[in-house]
């Protein structure tokens, strides 16, 4: 009677782990099966009845987990022609001083044979190398601006010290502060003996690999020719081209041409909006940005404008760009310049 009930309860627990088995492979065969299945609805849509590879960005590889590299780019119509902003996948343009502005010039996966010129760093402008989790490179800064690298713990390639990184390209018939260039290689050179982080999932925008569709936007508008004045010394302006569905770029009223290529700069998506700048009143004309807060601009693209809100937090959180009804902005897939123009001054959508 024992051996039969011991039998018995033997027999029910090999029962319970077949069974336990077979349930187990069918909900792991399901599991398995969604898993799949979703990874197939992320790499396809289905457009009719026939399904196709869902289109990827192409700007930039959006899986890469590449750090961006931010570079100073010297704007004094002297160190006209620039080097290299083809290949930058985001450019700002922010005031410097004496009306003379700078760019930063973003980087990522790219081997840019040749960038510059490059020149100092202001303390605002790590306010956009903080937002992008980016390298910084420069040659030379403002008092405040080697304040707050150091305090702030920025990872940056500098001209005065980092001597391997830069050259001057002699060739040039300008004055010796508007020769420094780098090159990608070298610069990642750098990254690598300083021993910096190279691994960052930060992106600023958020990129459609097709056309946005912006034409129930009530603000909408034709923007075939933007003009943006920063000053009586510098003027930004753009041409679209409708062939090309791009934005040809001007500088000073005359086409800005690559130093090297000698093609005229095109630019895809223009972000533009102003905001207060404040003279520190030192003997180089420095100035401040007041750039935390909110406000209105325009997101331009495809001969379109639209009104647009920014918002920023603080210094290193990310400026969030949205729509007028509070979603976000998505960009179309392209490079973008972001215009940073102080107030008061003109900005011309026709």
């Amino acid at each position: 009677m024992k051996r039969r009930r011991l039998r018995k309860g033997i027999r029910n627990i090999l029962y319970f782990i077949v069974f336990a088995l077979v349930a187990s492979f069918i909900f792991g065969y399901f599991d398995l099966w969604e898993k799949i299945e979703s990874m197939l609805h992320e790499s396809i849509v289905k457009i009719g009845n026939i399904y196709v590879e869902k289109p990827k960005v192409k700007i930039i590889d959006e899986e890469s987990n590449s750090r961006l590299i931010g570079v100073s780019i010297n704007n004094n119509h002297a160190a006209w022609p620039h080097a290299g902003l083809q290949d930058a996948h985001i450019v700002y343009e922010l005031i410097s001083e004496g009306g003379i502005t700078r760019l930063l010039a973003f980087y990522k996966d790219t081997n840019t044979a040749k960038i510059g010129s490059i020149r100092s760093a202001r303390h605002y402008f790590l306010d956009y190398i903080l937002e992008n989790d980016a390298i910084f490179v420069h040659v030379g800064y403002s008092p405040q601006a080697q304040e707050d690298i150091k305090s702030l713990k920025i990872n940056n390639l500098n001209g005065l010290y980092d001597n391997s990184v830069f050259y001057r390209d002699k060739t040039l018939n300008r004055a010796y502060e508007h020769t420094a260039f780098s090159t990608m290689e070298k610069i990642q050179k750098g990254i690598k003996s300083k021993g910096y982080r190279n691994t960052s999932n930060t992106q600023l925008l958020k990129y459609s690999p097709i056309k946005v569709d912006h034409s129930k936007d009530e603000t909408l508008k034709k923007a075939n020719k933007v003009t943006i004045k920063y000053s009586s010394y510098q003027t930004t302006s753009y041409e679209y081209d409708s062939d090309k569905m791009v934005y040809k770029l001007y500088m000073g009223g005359k086409e800005h041409n690559d130093l090297d290529t000698n093609k005229q700069y095109t630019v895809k998506n223009i972000i533009t909006y102003q905001v207060k700048n404040i003279d520190l009143n030192d003997d180089k004309g420095r100035q401040d940005l007041k750039n935390i807060g909110t406000g209105e601009g325009y997101y331009i693209s495809n001969g379109e404008a639209i009104k647009i809100k920014w918002s920023k937090t603080s210094r290193s959180e990310k400026t969030k760009y949205m729509l007028m009804n509070g979603e976000e902005l998505v960009v179309n897939d392209g490079n973008t310049w972001i215009h940073i123009q102080p107030v008061n001054q003109t900005l011309k959508i026709e």
